[in-house]
């Protein structure tokens, strides 16, 4: 290690974060980097454990403890702290494809099991991350590498979210033709349109889409296959498919008056304004209207969170968020051990955001929707909103959030929008594709796979295992790649 004990002489200092009434103007990044000598003294505050939890990625009482990527955590903040950039840009490159995406909207799983979390501050090495690749981008260490030989393979990627992008890459980089199709518009899936510009600015997806083209990989945007081209048409043309279609079949709630207007789901209103802005800077008015509206986020994750700093950022009068969960508590419990992933409350940005406007957190924990009221022209105008409490199903036997009689309340609600997770792959896909699915509408492959029952049809990303985080799509795509090698080639390089 570089600096021994350097966690007891340099305490975490973190990026300069733009005041909440300030960036809520704008839909830019607003967190200001350190210096790099001041990331460097971050970097010594690693101590490169005998066991680092921080890089081991493994499922602990039911959610990640680590970087699923099994980044070499100590490795790259040693070499932050000595300052050798480039070797930490290249150390990093080995075992990641995107840490320009990550280190920006990742929750830091490695964070979570540092070490340094038993007694204080955990190290921070999504910053350190963020840095490395800034770094290696602003001195031209980033560049394209195309395959030196080609095997004469081709492999076409359905879907252009990070699992997909992941795939792609790594099979391309290994010589097979790589093609990548799009339904949307315009490349990047749920980085592109489900996360919002303020968390991850396109323009740093658009810069890695250069180098993948520069690098030979092919992208076709506008094309829903199954739709616009069948999966006969593809079977013809390419040796191996990988569907990465995402998790895109939003789970819905069932209220009375569920069929007012203006009731969207999150993802949806997502997608319309990031694509406004792109289009136009928000001017061609091809979005919800949300100006002057009373705003209800049914959700309490980061979705959740994104559409409430969304809808202030759009002029939103007021922002209710309801959760169904309970509020968490402000430290671990004892059954909540590290390096487990910490289940304590946390203030994101647009929750921060929406304190600052309005004086108060916008969340209302273990509340639903009972039933929506429309105006006189079918829009919602009000929700009725109850109380949930824990009780035992008499039929499962299992715990759930009951309503409590007697605890329903009337709101305000102009703009309702649905954050209430996914169920699955969309069926037009694995219908046309023949690919069998899970009780999950996941599709389904056996254990720890990725061929899919349909001999060459490979799955990955959030398509696989269900609604994850992108360092988890990155992951799969990685994995499906490996697969995919496997199978054209009877070895994986």
């Amino acid at each position: 290690m570089g600096k021994p004990a350097g966690f007891l002489e340099y305490e975490r200092k973190n990026a300069k974060v733009e005041k909440p009434l300030e960036r809520i103007s704008h839909f830019c990044e607003f967190r200001t980097p350190l210096s790099l000598k001041e990331q460097q003294e971050q970097g010594g505050r690693c101590m490169e454990c005998g066991v680092p939890f921080c890089q081991n990625g493994e499922m602990l009482a039911g959610m990640a403890s680590g970087c699923p990527l099994h980044n070499l955590v100590p490795e790259t903040n040693d070499l932050v702290y000595s300052g050798n950039w480039k070797q930490a840009y290249e150390r990093l490159s080995k075992t990641h494809c995107f840490p320009e995406f990550t280190s920006r909207v990742c929750p830091a799983l490695c964070e979570a099991a540092c070490t340094c979390n038993l007694n204080g501050e955990p190290v921070s090495t999504k910053e350190n991350e963020k840095t490395i690749i800034e770094h290696a981008f602003a001195s031209g260490w980033v560049l394209p590498k195309p395959p030196k030989v080609r095997t004469g393979k081709t492999v076409a990627v359905i879907g252009s979210g990070p699992s997909g992008l992941a795939a792609a890459q790594q099979l391309n980089r290994r010589g097979h033709l790589v093609t990548v199709y799009e339904r949307k518009d315009r490349i990047g899936g749920l980085l592109r349109y489900g996360i919002p510009n303020m968390k991850l600015e396109k323009e740093l997806l658009d810069r890695r889409i250069r180098l993948m083209e520069a690098e030979g990989v092919i992208f076709k945007t506008g094309v829903d296959v199954g739709r616009d081209i069948s999966p006969e048409e593809l079977k013809k043309q390419y040796d191996r498919i990988v569907l990465a279609c995402g998790a895109s079949n939003p789970r819905d709630i069932q209220a009375p008056g569920r069929d007012a207007g203006n009731i969207l789901f999150a993802v949806d209103f997502l997608s319309s304004v990031t694509k406004s802005l792109l289009d136009s800077g928000l001017k061609d008015g091809q979005h919800a209207p949300v100006k002057g509206k009373h705003v209800l986020v049914i959700g309490g994750g980061d979705t959740g969170n994104d559409c409430v700093g969304t809808a202030i950022r759009l002029g939103a009068k007021s922002v209710t968020q309801l959760e169904m969960m309970p509020r968490p508590g402000e430290t671990r419990a004892a059954s909540n051990p590290w390096p487990q992933w910490p289940k304590v409350l946390k203030t994101d940005y647009g929750q921060e955001e929406a304190i600052a406007l309005f004086g108060h957190d916008p969340r209302i924990y273990q509340t639903t929707v009972k039933e929506f009221r429309k105006d006189k022209n079918g829009n919602v105008k009000k929700a009725v909103i109850v109380s949930l409490e824990s009780k035992k199903d008499e039929k499962s036997g299992r715990m759930m959030m009951a309503p409590v009689e007697g605890s329903e309340k009337v709101i305000d609600a102009e703009l309702v929008l649905i954050a209430a997770g996914f169920l699955g792959s969309q069926p037009y896909v694995t219908e046309a594709f023949q690919v069998k699915v899970n009780p999950r509408t996941n599709v389904d492959t056996r254990e720890g796979g990725y061929e899919t029952n349909v001999p060459g049809i490979f799955t990955a990303g959030d398509m696989h295992r269900g609604q994850s985080l992108v360092v988890w799509a990155i992951q799969e795509g990685r994995q499906a790649a490996k697969a995919v090698d496997r199978s054209l080639m009877g070895y994986t390089n």
